[in-house]
């Protein structure tokens, strides 16, 4: 798995423990893919400003999951399902999860 799907993987869990501009930082880079330029424009700050949100972002979503490891668990449980399970009931399961 790329960094990338990891990162959004982790904002999915722990979105809500960031404050609001960091939130707006996160999808406005990882998921509508504006450039830091675009992201400081549009909030009137500097470039250099969007780029030290962002690596204080990953910043903690890495320490939330170190510490509550809620991502982690996930994978471990389906993967235990996954020897289990037959493709279309694991599918279900992860349509749940999600």
């Amino acid at each position: 798995m790329d960094k990338r799907t990891y990162l959004n993987n982790l904002y999915d869990y722990y979105q809500s423990l960031l404050t609001e501009n960091e939130r707006n930082c996160f999808l406005d880079y990882y998921e509508n893919d504006y450039s830091l330029s675009e992201i400081a424009e549009s909030n009137s700050v500097s470039r250099s400003a969007i780029h030290k949100t962002l690596k204080n972002v990953i910043t903690k979503l890495e320490y939330f999951e170190e510490n509550l490891k809620m991502y982690s668990r996930k994978q471990k449980v389906l993967q235990k399902l996954s020897n289990i399970l037959n493709p279309e009931e694991l599918e279900n399961i992860k349509n749940i999860l999600s």
